[in-house]
């Protein structure tokens, strides 16, 4: 079997075994409601979890990226373990949600510079503006942006459309129907 297939059928496993809820309704940050919930820190913040997430992206990952991040809270344990188990290593950032008054204030946070080509990543996405926000605040920065990539998409295909009409081609690595859901 192919090793990436590995990686992917072992982080489904993994996610429907640590992460998987179907006893709805459940309440979404999005603002919808859902028959099923994916708590994705219980796969990202897990050893084996992150490790199959960082072997999962970084199998999809622009070849081009010197450094993966994204809005907190979501993408910081997949940029880190991407950035730390990618050969070479790569940089990690975060997106803050809203700019810091003290210190160097702003929203980007980690060592990400104008030069970086980088990858904009998070665990879930229910409607694809978190991606959005991420990639707007690199762009104002100067930040070529190459790639977002998701663990789990739930966006129907809007997240893959809002980051086109930014010009950044969108990645998922797993849907709801590899999980089982057909809702």
């Amino acid at each position: 079997m192919d090793n990436s297939r590995n990686h992917k059928e072992e982080l489904v496993t993994h996610i429907r075994d640590n992460a998987l809820r179907t006893d709805g309704p459940f309440q979404l940050a999005s603002g919808g409601v859902s028959s099923w919930y994916l708590d994705g820190r219980q796969v990202t913040y897990d050893g084996v979890g992150g490790r199959l997430v960082a072997a999962c992206i970084g199998e999809l990952l622009d070849p081009t990226a010197t450094a993966v991040g994204g809005l907190t809270m979501g993408a910081d344990p997949v940029a880190i373990a991407t950035a730390l188990l990618h050969d070479p290593p790569l940089r990690s950032f975060s997106i803050r949600k809203s700019a810091k008054d003290h210190g160097t204030g702003g929203r980007l946070v980690g060592p990400v510079h104008s030069d970086d080509i980088v990858a904009v990543v998070d665990d879930t996405t229910t409607t694809g503006i978190s991606f959005v926000e991420s990639i707007k605040v690199l762009q104002d920065q100067g930040i070529d942006v190459v790639q977002a990539l998701v663990v789990v998409d739930r966006s129907d295909g809007a997240a893959a459309q809002r980051c086109a009409e930014l010009g950044v081609p969108f990645v998922a690595v797993v849907l709801p129907t590899d999980l089982g859901i057909t809702e």
